[in-house]
């Protein structure tokens, strides 16, 4: 009999540092997913808080280690991008790690004064504000600044943002400046619409900066969709940002850091190949040699993980409620969920994520698709863009079948409307938090339960 756990065996190594099965069930970072399942039923978000603080120990050891080998006389900065994930508990539990903030648009800030209000952060904390701002956005960025966080830096998208802090910001503050970097050859345009234009910097300085008292240039950001891989085009653009930053440099003796933003992956498959050490290794010698051939001093070094933060500490989880065998070979597994809602990336990306069963690991397996329980044609799962089947044990008589898929904590709440009304009014699952106590002991509580039919019309207006 060809069994699932024979096919994962023969297929990855396995088990892995977070994978493992104890009597034909799987456990995920050490916790057995049966109990969870078993105690909150399904469908089901779990988040693993655990993982968030060992990912960014993971980068700065990564980071530092590269440091002292290449004698980098800068410093690693490690911000968490909060777009990825703006909970609550995702931020206090990074904020452990003497860790800094980037944010992205208006209402991030009155989280960072939350933060600051429960003790979680200080005013000496980084606060790297991103994006095309509104003027709510640069009213609360100045009301921080003007209230004592020195280390509130808002990075310039365009020409005009620094009239807004020149009108508002009452205190001498540091600025940033993003540049446009050029996208990979084959996207659908040429240059980023965000930040401002390599030959705009040296001028935007010298108008708007340079002999300003309010302002110091202390930053300068740049970002590469694509992330932080071992590519041609990485090199390349980021070569091209560290000689603008040592043209500008030789005239602005304030700048002495950047921001090579976030991108760095996380595992989408059990079989992963990513060697974090090298690349950070490689990103921290280009910028010396670069500096060192310019004669200018090395900048400390900021990143801004989001994905890499939070992504690996999420899982979903859902029950199979039947099968369809819909022609002679295409059998689908529906789910007790839709993908479009709660793992809107499948649907809006093709992103792939881990998909393991969490059962029945003993059991023969079959060639399956997974479909959502939407009316869409979209809502459904594929293992490989070029492939349209997975492989999960065969169902079983009077037993449910679990499947899970990993690494799923970043962005799919925000892009999945939590809170609100999803598509063919599918509630938002239970979300369950998984901690270690002081003892090393797991605790598991509920974060929220599956949204009612209350909360949705009140949200259509059924209900005053």
């Amino acid at each position: 009999m060809d069994r699932y756990i024979d096919l994962i065996e023969q297929t990855f190594y396995f088990p892995t540092e977070e994978f493992k099965v104890v009597d034909n069930d799987l456990y995920f970072n050490e916790v057995p997913l049966m109990d969870i399942v078993n105690k909150y039923g399904t469908p089901l978000k779990l988040t693993f808080l655990p993982k968030i603080s060992s990912q960014i120990q993971k980068a700065k050891k990564f980071f530092n280690e590269a440091i002292t080998n290449n004698n980098y006389q800068g410093n690693y900065v490690y911000c968490y991008c909060t777009k990825s994930s703006h909970f609550q508990f995702v931020l206090e539990e990074a904020l452990k790690n003497d860790i800094h903030i980037e944010t992205s648009s208006a209402y991030d800030i009155p989280i960072v004064k939350i933060l600051f209000e429960k003790g979680k952060i200080s005013k000496d904390t980084f606060v790297i504000c991103n994006g095309y701002k509104r003027p709510e956005y640069t009213q609360y960025i100045s009301d921080l600044i003007n209230d004592g966080f020195k280390n509130c830096i808002p990075i310039l998208d365009n020409l005009d943002e620094i009239n807004a802090y020149d009108k508002l910001v009452t205190n001498p503050c540091f600025v940033g400046m993003r540049l446009a970097a050029d996208e990979e050859p084959k996207f659908e345009f040429y240059t980023s619409r965000l930040g401002i234009r390599y030959n705009d910097v040296l001028p935007l300085y010298e108008s708007k900066i340079k002999d300003n008292p309010k302002f110091k240039l202390k930053m300068l950001h740049f970002f590469i969709n694509t992330g932080m891989k071992d590519t041609t085009y990485y090199w390349s653009e980021l070569s091209r940002f560290v000689h603008k930053y040592c043209e500008l440099r030789k005239v602005c003796p304030d700048l002495d850091s950047i921001d090579i933003g976030g991108g760095w992956p996380i595992k989408t498959s059990v079989h992963f190949d990513y060697d974090y050490g090298y690349m950070a290794d490689q990103i921290v010698k280009t910028i010396k040699r670069i500096c060192t051939e310019n004669q200018v001093p090395v900048p400390n070094i900021f990143t801004e993980f989001g994905s890499f933060t939070v992504g690996e500490s999420g899982a979903v989880l859902y029950s199979v409620l039947g099968s369809k065998l819909q022609n002679d070979k295409e059998e689908w597994y529906m789910i007790d969920s839709s993908f479009i809602t709660t793992l809107p990336d499948v649907w809006g990306l093709n992103q792939k994520f881990i998909l393991l069963a969490v059962n029945n690991w003993n059991k023969e397996y079959d060639k399956v698709k997974i479909g959502g329980i939407t009316c869409d044609s979209m809502d459904y799962y594929n293992s490989e863009a070029h492939l349209n089947m997975v492989f999960l044990p065969k169902l079983q008589e009077q037993k449910k079948q679990i499947i899970g898929f990993f690494h799923t904590g970043a962005y799919q709440e925000s892009l999945g409307g939590y809170g609100g009304i999803q598509h063919c009014l599918v509630p938002a699952p239970k979300h369950v938090l998984i901690q270690k106590d002081e003892n090393g002991n797991f605790t598991d509580t509920l974060f929220a339960p599956e949204q009612d039919k209350n909360t949705m019309l009140k949200i259509l207006g059924y209900e005053n």
